[in-house]
């Protein structure tokens, strides 16, 4: 599968319309170049609508928001539902804030997303308006067992593709649930992977369908984790993973992936 992807977005070098927080978006333009893919941020109110409806897929993230951004995000998604623009939205920090999760529902509303992606926390939030977490962290004492219960009741109902990032990846299509193992502790210290994550599976969705691009995206990225390790501590780290990204090939991930049913 990540041959194909691999080669379709060689072949159409798309348009991915990313509108995402400021803390990670050169990372998160990165990650889409080395896909093969274009990035472009427009966030201005003004100008998103032109790039969105040109755009082979739209990535909305709700981190750092402000009003403009609110605002962006919600044209965005309206001309994502009426030009039928593929779209991924993440989560980022609607467990412990009410105005993210309220955004989060309007979004989804309005265009049904091919992919809703958060971490554990961020999605046992979107499930139980009750449940509260701390900052964009994700609550350890939740199980990959009841995340991957929570995430297919929620594929059900939103009749979409739900990751659910963690220790284990989880990606549930209504029917079947999905468990992804790769990845690196080291990740977790640098800032903004969970949204590279995203930029990731917005540039595959934008050649192939929605389980495919997740489920691939969580073993490329993984990987690419696994590859970039160090001793050197964690800016050496963020870069490896960049040129591991933009150098990972199909032997590697049917070597190393670690992709099972649940």
């Amino acid at each position: 599968m990540f041959k194909d992807i691999k080669e379709e977005l060689k072949k159409y070098n798309p348009l991915i319309h990313a509108i995402t927080n400021p803390i990670s978006i050169r990372d998160c333009a990165n990650v889409i170049l080395s896909t093969g893919a274009r990035p472009m941020m427009a966030e201005h109110p003004e100008e998103v609508e032109t790039i969105t409806k040109s755009a082979g897929a739209l990535l909305i993230n709700l981190g750092n928001l402000t009003k403009a951004r609110e605002e962006a995000m919600l044209i965005s998604a309206k001309a994502a539902k009426e030009n039928n623009i593929p779209y991924v939205i993440d989560l980022c920090g609607i467990a412990s804030l009410s105005n993210r999760r309220d955004l989060a529902l309007k979004l989804i509303s309005i265009c049904e997303p091919g992919i809703i992606k958060g971490n554990y926390s961020e999605i046992k939030a979107l499930y139980d308006e009750a449940y509260k977490g701390s900052g964009v962290d994700s609550d350890k004492n939740l199980t990959t067992e009841e995340i991957a219960e929570i995430s297919k009741a929620l594929s059900e109902h939103y009749k979409t593709t739900i990751l659910a990032s963690g220790k284990t990846d989880v990606i549930a299509n209504g029917t079947d649930v999905y468990l992804c193992n790769n990845g690196s502790a080291q990740m977790a210290t640098i800032t903004g992977t969970g949204c590279m994550q995203g930029a990731l599976c917005t540039a595959y969705l934008s050649v192939t369908d929605s389980v495919d691009a997740a489920t691939t995206a969580c073993q490329v990225f993984g990987i690419a984790g696994e590859m970039a390790e160090t001793p050197l501590g964690s800016g050496i780290f963020a870069v490896n993973l960049l040129d591991r990204l933009s150098t990972i090939t199909e032997s590697d991930v049917e070597r190393l992936g670690k992709l099972e049913k649940y």
